[in-house]
């Protein structure tokens, strides 16, 4: 199946992050480090790792950090040439965006994740697009969007991540109602939003990776919302599903909650153990504090 391709990203990044507060008082939360990187620095890497060119940042006030981090920091630069501090200055500019690449629009009001998707419309067009939620960290040895990208080639239409969950935690995602499962791939019939374990209609659950096709921004043009009077993306998924093929892909790699401190935690330890330089001074100190 031929398929547009996907050259554009949006990180939805102004959520208010207040299950981490007070680090989040002035900080983004999309601005916690997992060992030495921010996730949304993570986040936008594997998006240019997988083919994407344009980056679309939805964010609110006090999120000019993220803004400022992929910008180009001229004293800084200028410090590190001084001090010859070569591969500190290779490692500051990889993590600048090239000019015109990068946008960044404001949410003004937190309506949530469909309405935050829903504001990057004119800046997407009519083309399809990549949407990464930098609190979902995926450590995998090809990265999850780029393995959603050879899903999207194959099977078109709006492809997801996801990945199968308990029973009693499928209240927090949105859970695909099952067409067809021939195990790498899921062709869903219907999406159900944090349902009740009794209610879920299976248990593979959406995480935070999404492929969609344009025609996502004329359903949520009508700014209907749902649970907790937001709204939500997930919503709209079965008038999506009505107009074009939907399908969930079971990625390869481990997905960290980092929108949670306990996920948060979890993934400093599993980042921190795939660096060969840290591992071993890693499990001396668990060793250490688990006596």
């Amino acid at each position: 199946m031929t398929s547009s391709p996907i050259r554009t990203a949006v990180f939805p990044v102004a959520g208010l992050g207040t299950r981490f507060l007070p680090a989040t008082k002035a900080s983004p939360k999309e601005m916690l480090v997992v060992v030495d990187k921010p996730l949304i620095q993570y986040a936008v890497e594997e998006a240019h790792a997988s083919g994407i060119e344009n980056f679309i940042f939805v964010t609110s006030q006090g999120k000019t950090a993220i803004e400022d981090h992929f910008d180009v920091n001229h004293a800084l630069e200028q410090v590190l040439e001084q001090r010859g501090k070569t591969s500190e200055l290779a490692i500051l500019r990889e993590s600048q965006l090239a000019p015109g690449r990068s946008a960044f629009v404001r949410q003004q009001v937190p309506l949530g994740l469909g309405h935050a998707v829903w504001c990057a419309r004119h800046l997407i067009g009519n083309q399809p697009f990549a949407l990464i939620l930098a609190d979902d960290l995926v450590l995998a040895d090809k990265p999850c969007l780029a393995q959603m990208m050879e899903a999207y080639q194959e099977v078109g239409g709006n492809v997801v991540a996801v990945m199968d969950v308990a029973a009693e935690h499928v209240n927090r995602y949105g859970i695909l109602d099952i067409a067809q499962d021939n195990g790498p791939y899921v062709k869903a019939k219907g999406v159900v939003e944090k349902p009740s374990p009794g209610e879920a209609p299976s248990r593979t659950a959406i995480v935070g990776r999404y492929i969609l096709q344009p025609e996502i921004f004329k359903i949520l043009d009508q700014q209907q919302k749902g649970k907790g009077g937001e709204i939500q993306l997930t919503d709209s998924f079965p008038k999506l599903i009505a107009q074009a093929p939907f399908h969930g892909m079971r990625f390869i790699g481990q997905r960290f909650d980092c929108g949670l401190k306990e996920g948060w935690l979890e993934a400093n330890l599993a980042f921190a153990y795939a660096r060969p330089h840290l591992r071993e001074h890693l499990l001396k100190s668990i060793e250490k504090y688990c006596k």
